[in-house]
């Protein structure tokens, strides 16, 4: 969320990263608001006074054994009309909170003005792979291989819901092991387990309400969602905290299932894993301090990317454009893994920085340590990295001639010593 009194001195500034993102939101209706707002305040100002007046002048009259009703009379008035400007003020308030909430972060200047056609390759990590023989795509593959069984998938709970099974339960979870032991072990990041369903205040905290909000999936009965990242309910642990600053930065690093509603619904790569209403994830959430932040999405990235490399798979790293960067984020990187069968680029990581822009939302501060006085943290986080699109890619990647998969060596551990998926 961004501070009304950053938007009140900057509106250039904010209607500047509106045109960026492409957004349509007004403004001038927010500022109009705010300056109404700031009128009754000090209408309410002048009537406090008058009344303190009126209570000093009641006082003395009654010290002097004087009548004080004529001045009593008045002052009914007085707080008769703050009773009305209170409620005014009730009225504006919410107004303004609640369109705070559906404006999106200030896009950083150095991120590519444009929709995602402007999208700008950053680098690549190796070469697309080439084979000697006819390759399949991984829906084919994991029917041949009977690693993920499609239609019973569908069966339990409708389209674009998958069953692992056999060895493509257990790459699955040789990959989420491994990914976490990555993290915690070089790269600094402390294991969270979080829950799965998240309140109101969770998901508004992290920016997916409630502009998201038709999205996500949510109980019938209670006001619980269910994640669509672990990003909400880790970037919450500090809801409403105040950290010390010695205690910057904070990693953190969770494995979750991930529940998305909109998964699917864009008319294309609905086949397969590609897009999936429920998908697994190892994510990567950091507490920052303000000037810190950039640097730590640099070092965020990389850490996501020593997983591709690690896999041994081609991947690029692309910095998003004003008009396709998340809500919430100021600054995003997508990492793309090469998946040869189905000749595409796959969206297998987002490392994004929001500034203070989370934060505020939730209310998450730390004390500086020099002015003693609380600031907002800045937060970060990335996918490091997002299943089953990274399956895809080792399916694809890694398939044989004789139609069997190798097994990326750093897996071999967690598969129990297989080195290869077979018929």
């Amino acid at each position: 969320m961004l501070d009304i009194r950053f938007i009140r001195e900057n509106a250039g500034i904010v209607k500047a990263s509106l045109e960026k993102r492409g957004s349509r939101f007004d403004l001038d209706e927010v500022i109009t608001l705010d300056e109404g707002r700031r009128k009754i305040l000090l209408e309410l100002d002048d009537l406090r006074r008058k009344k303190n007046e009126a209570n000093d002048a009641i006082t003395l009259l009654i010290k002097e054994k004087k009548d004080p009703k004529d001045t009593i009379a008045s002052m009914k008035g007085v707080a008769s009309k703050i009773d009305e400007f209170e409620a005014k003020l009730r009225e504006k308030e919410d107004e303004l909170g609640r369109l705070l909430l559906f404006i999106p972060n200030i896009v950083h200047d150095s991120v590519p003005v444009g929709d995602p056609k402007n999208n700008k390759v950053v680098r690549q990590w190796g070469d697309p792979k080439k084979f000697d023989f006819k390759i399949r795509a991984h829906t084919d593959i994991c029917e041949y291989l009977d690693i993920v069984d499609f239609v019973r998938g569908a069966k339990l709970s409708g389209s674009n819901f998958i069953l692992y099974k056999k060895l493509g339960a257990r790459l699955e979870r040789a990959l989420i092991n491994f990914m976490v032991d990555l993290h915690t072990s070089r790269h600094g990041y402390q294991e969270i387990w979080p829950p799965a369903l998240v309140n109101r205040a969770s998901m508004t905290g992290t920016g997916q309400l409630p502009k998201l909000e038709d999205d996500m999936y949510r109980l019938k009965d209670e006001d619980l969602f269910l994640i669509p990242t672990a990003e909400v309910p880790v970037t919450n642990i500090h809801r409403d905290e105040i950290l010390d600053e010695q205690d910057l930065p904070i990693y953190y690093t969770a494995y979750t299932p991930c529940f998305r509603r909109e998964a699917g619904s864009y008319g294309k790569d609905t086949k397969g894993l590609v897009r999936v209403h429920q998908f697994d994830k190892v994510e990567l959430v950091k507490f920052v301090k303000p000037k810190d932040s950039f640097d730590e999405l640099e070092k965020l990235l990389g850490n996501a990317e020593a997983v591709l490399q690690a896999l041994g798979l081609t991947y690029r790293v692309q910095m998003l454009a004003s008009g396709d960067i998340s809500f919430a984020a100021s600054k995003c990187y997508d990492l793309e893994a090469y998946a040869p069968g189905m000749d595409a680029w796959l969206e297998v990581s987002s490392c994004s920085n929001f500034c203070d822009f989370q934060a505020r939302r939730a209310n998450i501060r730390f004390r500086n340590k020099e002015t003693k006085k609380t600031e907002f943290v800045h937060t970060l986080n990335g996918s490091g990295v997002a299943l089953a699109r990274t399956v895809i890619c080792i399916l694809e990647n890694y398939q044989q001639k004789d139609g069997s998969v190798l097994i990326p060596e750093v897996l071999r551990p967690y598969m129990g010593g297989i080195d290869k998926i077979e018929r």
